[in-house]
């Protein structure tokens, strides 16, 4: 009784879900595809993290190696990542199209993170002209981030058409985790300290500047291996499950019959860097926002900030899991606009000032206070009266004063409607776009991505500082609300096509009845009494036997012209 249990439920467990059991994937194919995503997955995180982690130590690791290098060079280096990122990745795109395959042009790019994140942590070797060697090793890290493109094209090409929404938000989240995780494991190896240890004869130093290198060199490596023969194995379900639908003969020859609509992949593609850029200028902006407007310490800046962003990192990572039932609920069309579009929007409006007046207006911190006589007074940034908005930023005086609880609401629209709408905006793009092969598309919209992160600094250093909160929130409220009324104007396009074709679907009747054939031929065969040896019968039932006969050969006749009709 007891192994009869444990067999039924064993085959419970080995079932295929009820919504892809169709017969165009086995079990074992289903779970090694689903394997696939998943090393994709944490590809994805992989490359936020090589991002991020480094983030908060590069001005101070930067400082120590070349104290003359200065913040504009910083800003280059940080800059360096995206732009390399940016320029390849429609390159890596169309490379994953060419060879029709996804692991050659992954296993170069985590080679070459591999190397370029050691390049970075052996810098305490101190070569010649050690902050372009910095520049150097992030703008090669960026060019192997690039396989971004790939992955999401690959994700396209190896989900089912009702699974795509939730494979986007997973890997979506993915990323976010990166991006938190990363600074977490920065200031998780501070007790490091500036020195550290040295392997190697001192050749190899871990310290709290070079451990994130290390630790992305260890990562890449196990991703590296996720990627050999024999352990990553390419599902690509997407083209062959319209295939059937179309009732074609080949992949190639399905999409090659679908048309993309490219008006509505372009508008996604804008979309796309409307709402990363309006994200990142937040995430750029936010501390000496706050340091201006409220007058806020370094310490207190970084303190309340990372409290609010630890926060606001919880309720996205809440909404992406929301995203998809939301999308089974109402059309994802509809959540992408007013669900995310339009709490963007909103996010930004609440950030152009309402206060009663200016905001606390700081003193110039390079002096020393003349005393009586001769004497000084030294001070520090800290001290109070070098707190709040610059004079030198003459737009302080006579701009009304951001309030804390208009920054904080906004900051809470935005993290609801930037995980919507990023999710959203790839999965349309990957559905309008059909089942063609999707690198150098995705290639397009990771490097529209990345230009935004470029430009969004440049953004903060010419019109925040030199027009203020009006100009910086005004227009990034107007960028938003034009971008969201396109996509209304638009949204007809947005609906993915329905791929269905009627024609095609009777074909497939046919040939499930044409399966039978022969099954009917035998049923009803009539097997010849001369073949067979039967006992001696009666005259009645000599009668009886003959009659039964003509009966079923009619009958045999009659089924024979219904089945040639079929078919």
């Amino acid at each position: 009784m007891g192994n009869s249990n444990s067999s039924s439920r064993s085959s419970k467990v080995q079932r295929l879900p009820e919504d892809v059991d169709d017969g165009l994937e086995t079990l074992e194919e289903y779970q090694s595809r689903w394997r696939s995503v998943r090393v994709i997955y944490f590809t994805m995180f992989l490359m936020s993290l090589g991002f991020s982690i480094i983030l908060t130590g590069i001005w101070p690791y930067l400082n120590k190696l070349d104290p003359h290098a200065g913040k504009e060079f910083m800003g280059v280096i940080v800059a360096a990542n995206p732009l390399g990122q940016m320029i390849f990745s429609p390159l890596f795109g169309w490379w994953s199209n060419k060879t029709a395959s996804i692991r050659l042009p992954l296993l170069c790019s985590l080679a070459l993170f591999t190397f370029a994140s050691g390049l970075y942590s052996s810098l305490e070797m101190r070569p010649d002209n050690v902050k372009y060697w910095m520049l150097i090793s992030r703008f090669l890290i960026g060019v192997s981030s690039a396989n971004i493109a790939v992955c999401r094209s690959y994700l396209s090409a190896a989900t089912r058409f009702n699974e795509r929404t939730k494979a986007v938000s997973m890997v979506s989240l993915a990323q976010v985790l990166g991006f938190i995780v990363g600074p977490g494991l920065q200031t998780a190896v501070t007790p490091l300290g500036n020195e550290g240890y040295t392997f190697l004869w001192s050749s190899i130093v871990f310290n709290m500047y070079t451990a994130c290198g290390w630790i992305n060199v260890f990562m890449s490596v196990g991703n590296f291996i996720m990627f050999l023969p024999g352990l990553f194995e390419e599902h690509k379900i997407a083209a062959r499950e319209i295939m059937i639908k179309q009732g074609k003969s080949s992949e190639r020859e399905t999409w090659k019959a679908i048309k993309p609509d490219y008006m509505s992949a372009w508008t996604l593609i804008v979309a796309f860097f409307v709402l990363v850029f309006n994200f990142v200028l937040l995430e750029t902006l936010g501390t000496s926002l706050t340091m201006d407007q409220f007058a806020w310490s370094n310490h207190d800046a970084l303190y309340y900030m990372g409290i609010l962003m630890s926060v606001g990192a919880i309720v996205a990572l809440l909404t992406f899991v929301a995203i998809n039932p939301l999308c089974k609920i109402f059309p994802e069309h509809y959540v992408l606009i007013w669900g995310g579009f339009s709490l963007m929007v909103l996010g930004r409006v609440l950030y152009i000032p309402w206060g009663d007046g200016p905001p606390k207006i700081a003193e110039v911190y390079n002096v020393t206070i003349p005393l009586t006589g001769n004497a000084t007074l030294d001070l520090g940034p800290n001290d109070e009266m070098f707190l709040g908005c610059p004079k030198t930023q003459l737009w302080c005086e006579r701009t009304p004063a951001l309030t804390l609880t208009q920054f904080i609401i906004g900051y809470a629209f935005t993290s609801i409607g930037y995980p919507i709408g990023v999710t959203l905006i790839q999965t349309i793009f990957s559905k309008v776009l059909g089942p063609r092969p999707q690198g150098v598309w995705m290639g397009l919209m990771t490097g529209a991505g990345c230009l935004s992160r470029v430009l969004g600094p440049v953004f903060v250093g010419v019109i925040y500082t030199r027009y203020g909160t009006y100009w910086t929130f005004g227009l990034t409220s107007v960028m938003m609300f034009v971008a969201m009324i396109w996509l209304l104007l638009s949204k007809n396009r947005l609906i993915p096509p329905n791929f269905d074709n009627p024609f095609g679907s009777e074909m497939k009747t046919i040939n499930e009845n044409k399966l039978p054939q022969s099954t009917v031929e035998e049923e009803y065969k009539v097997v010849s009494t001369n073949e067979v040896e039967a006992p001696a019968l009666s005259e009645n039932e000599e009668d009886l036997d003959g009659t039964l006969n003509t009966e079923l050969c009619s009958h045999k006749s009659n089924i024979t012209t219904a089945v040639s009709e079929k078919l």
